[in-house]
This record gives structure tokens, C-alpha cells and sequence, in this order.
């Protein structure tokens, strides 16, 4: 069982990138796709899950997630284009189902 996520939600093909961590990926990730986290992602329309990653400890995820948030927005959109070149929207993945 991994206890740590950290996931980058976009709102389009290259439009704006949110990074973040969570211990309940898929729980945050509905949150967000709901519109019910008030902030940055609600106000931009950054619902799409575009790329995570899975970490044993959430200790390590928050040292990720911060790693990813220094980089530069280019080097955030090619670690999106190696796993996701279609940017497909992974939730369906996480969650073993087909949503909208």
C-alpha cells in the first residue's frame, strides 16, 4: 500500500499546472475535479490529472512535490510528455473506472 502521492493537475494541454501531494489520491483528486478545494486549482479550472507518482511514505512524496515545484515549467511539462503524451486524464486509472 503506498502512503504518499504527489500528482500534477493541469487545465488543458500545456495550460496551467498545479503540483501537489496527498496521502488519498484518489480522494484529493475528486476534490479537485469537484471544485471543492477553494484556492488556486478552483479559481484556474486545473482539474485534469495529468501525472502522479506513489511513495511508500509521505515523508518522500513532500520531498518530491517540493523538488517539482523548484523546477522549471518546461522540465514540469516533459515529465508530463514521457508518461502522458496525450495528456490523458489519469483519474480513470487511479480510480479502475470509466468517469467524465
Amino acid at each position: 500500500m503506498r502512503h504518499g502521492f504527489v500528482y500534477i493537475l493541469a487545465s488543458r494541454r500545456n495550460g496551467t499546472l498545479y503540483v501537489g501531494v496527498t496521502s488519498d489520491l484518489v480522494r484529493r483528486v475528486a476534490e479537485h475535479r469537484l471544485g471543492q478545494i477553494a484556492g488556486f486549482t478552483k479559481d484556474y479550472g486545473v482539474r485534469t490529472l495529468v501525472y502522479y507518482e506513489a511513495f511508500d511514505a509521505i515523508d518522500a512524496a513532500i520531498l518530491r512535490e517540493k523538488q517539482l515545484k523548484k523546477w522549471a515549467r518546461n522540465w514540469k511539462l516533459d515529465l508530463i510528455e514521457v508518461g502522458n503524451p496525450d495528456w490523458r486524464d489519469l483519474y480513470a486509472e487511479i480510480v479502475g473506472a470509466d468517469v467524465e
